[in-house]
């Protein structure tokens, strides 16, 4: 649980790091190109996917990577890495929403409570940073739409997965929608290699190498394996760790400064979180 919260914790600030050469597309078409022959090839021989299963399974691609994934990174370039990673550990209390109205799960009232308070959580730790002296410090509000944008994106795609991956397997599921998303974003990422110009740096195509290898593949499966041996509950503590690990990696390689405000929207977002999940069983990356 430890290495996985600190290899998912450190991906925003790493994927800030990334985009300091490489832009926002490029990056995550090279995430996805790096991680896709390994899904396959952990895929191989295993449950094959009916004609019927594809449409679903390319829209859930376009879904988790050609707006979420996209809209994180994009986001990820208008915030501070700290201020996208605790938006992004919002990510669990949309899935409780989501479960509730697709998968007829019921909130309780200290959920309910928990959301509120994540969501005042949220519009702290987005505001007053765009005063930040370094530029890499400084956050938008669009770029805190963005983030929030895609952690309700990815919470969806989640929700979605679920019906799915009882149907043909967590690896299948993953690796086709992968597979789509990732098709639906070369047109995009073509654009925008032909009229920005940059040069793919040894950092840039490390990051996208982590971003791929670690944060995508290893992560996954990890991730599935701790869900099949411990208690989901248990196994959920990750999403306390994941926030406090990136924005102290965030801290580290940016100098980002925590103020007031800021500090009081984590409590919220993290009190909240522990509120929404209680009894829920659910886990979110």
């Amino acid at each position: 649980m430890l290495l996985l919260a600190v290899m998912w914790g450190v991906s925003i600030p790493i994927t800030k790091l990334g985009l300091l050469s490489v832009p926002p597309l490029t990056l995550t078409a090279l995430r996805f190109a790096i991680a896709l022959p390994l899904m396959f090839a952990l895929v191989v021989g295993k449950q094959r996917l009916p004609l019927r299963a594809v449409p679903r399974l390319a829209a859930l691609g376009v879904l988790g990577i050609g707006i979420g994934q996209v809209a994180q990174t994009f986001g990820v370039v208008g915030t501070s890495a700290s201020v996208a990673t605790i938006i992004s550990a919002t990510i669990p209390l949309f899935v409780v929403l989501f479960a509730a109205a697709r998968l007829r799960q019921s909130v309780s009232a200290l959920q309910a409570l928990g959301l509120v308070a994540a969501f005042i959580g949220i519009a702290l730790v987005a505001s007053g940073r765009a005063d930040a002296a370094a530029p890499m410090s400084q956050t938008s509000l669009g770029g805190a739409a963005l983030v929030l944008l895609s952690a309700v994106t990815i919470a969806f795609y989640y929700v979605w997965s679920v019906e799915l991956t009882e149907q043909y397997g967590t690896a299948t599921v993953a690796a086709w929608s992968t597979f789509f998303g990732f098709v639906a974003l070369l047109p995009w990422t073509g654009w925008e290699i032909w009229h920005v110009p940059f040069e793919v740096t040894a950092t840039g195509l490390a990051t996208a190498v982590y971003l791929g290898l670690v944060v995508t593949v290893a992560g996954l499966f990890l991730w599935i394996h701790l869900l099949r041996t411990v208690p989901a509950r248990i196994a959920a503590g990750i999403q306390y760790l994941q926030p406090v690990v990136g924005v102290a990696a965030a801290s580290a390689m940016f100098g980002d400064q925590l103020g007031l405000l800021f500090v009081l929207g984590v409590l919220l977002v993290l009190g909240g979180l522990a509120l929404t999940v209680t009894n829920s069983g659910k886990g979110a990356a």
